[in-house]
């Protein structure tokens, strides 16, 4: 399934969409997609149930983030070998862990504004999994029974914040609105191999990163059981599982996002995003 937020910024409302892409408001048997929600089992729906118990929605109202109020968003990072070698780092031994603030989260086609301070903004297009069960030390699941699904994940960051001004990669990426996510979240059962998943990024209409998660260092399954050997992971909480090779900063002159550019993310099955940048405000 292709499960959605949609409505005004703070106001979404849950909804699918079905086998024709028609959206349903999901509002009469959901409250939200939220932690809680998730935890208790996301309905599973087929085409003849949308059609008769939930309402068509008319029209392309804006999309939210699928997922609401995450506990937290862990991420990983140095996770694509193509992106270790144009950053010129070597493969870590562990998985490489920092967190990004859920204030940052924002709908696909959210305009991004660049902060006062930001002087290197830059692009990461990312596979995100949505956690769907506890996970804590000595989990040894598997992906398709621990997550309530997948979506794209735009793991904007500016560079100048988290390498130069104290090394902080957290700092670097968590403004508001650093965390564009969906359009969807898709159940693991709508995709056939997330370790086999084709991931781009299009700025200004040139292709910049073109990937696919069969690249990644440490695997799907492996990245929950690392993270959950360190820290509990929770229904709701979002993980991003690293870019591929193509950032700004990786370029031998980086061209960094500035107000008026466009990037155009997307991930094999799971949609597209569109997002413009626009000045400080």
């Amino acid at each position: 399934m292709r499960y959605v937020r949609f409505g005004p910024p703070r106001a979404e409302r849950p909804g699918a969409l079905d086998g024709e892409g028609r959206l349903h408001d999901l509002s009469a048997a959901l409250a939200d997609i939220d932690p809680e929600t998730i935890a208790a089992g996301l309905p599973r729906l087929d085409d003849d149930t949308l059609a008769a118990r939930f309402p068509r929605v008319e029209g392309t109202p804006r999309l939210g983030s699928p997922v609401a109020r995450p506990g937290k968003i862990v991420c990983v990072g140095l996770n694509y070998r193509a992106h270790i070698a144009e950053v010129g780092a070597s493969p870590p031994r562990e998985p490489v862990l920092f967190l990004k603030a859920p204030t940052a989260l924002a709908g696909p086609a959210d305009p991004v504004v660049l902060p006062s301070w930001s002087l290197s903004l830059d692009w990461e297009v990312e596979l995100a999994m949505v956690v769907g069960t506890r996970i804590g030390a000595g989990w040894s699941g598997s992906v398709s029974d621990a997550v309530a699904g997948f979506a794209i994940a735009n793991d904007l960051s500016d560079r100048s914040m988290q390498l130069d001004r104290g090394g902080q990669w957290t700092k670097g990426k968590s403004a508001d609105g650093f965390c564009p996510l969906g359009p969807w979240l898709v159940t693991p059962d709508a995709v056939a191999d997330p370790q086999t998943l084709g991931l781009t990024t299009r700025v200004n209409g040139v292709t910049r990163q073109e990937g696919s998660t069969a690249d990644l260092v440490f695997g799907l399954d492996a990245i929950l059981a690392y993270i959950g050997s360190v820290m509990t992971l929770l229904p709701g909480d979002l993980v991003l599982t690293g870019t591929p090779a193509g950032c700004a900063m990786g370029m031998a002159e980086p061209a960094y996002l500035k107000a008026g550019d466009v990037m155009e993310l997307a991930i094999d099955g799971l949609g597209r995003q569109r997002t413009l940048v626009e000045a400080a405000r």
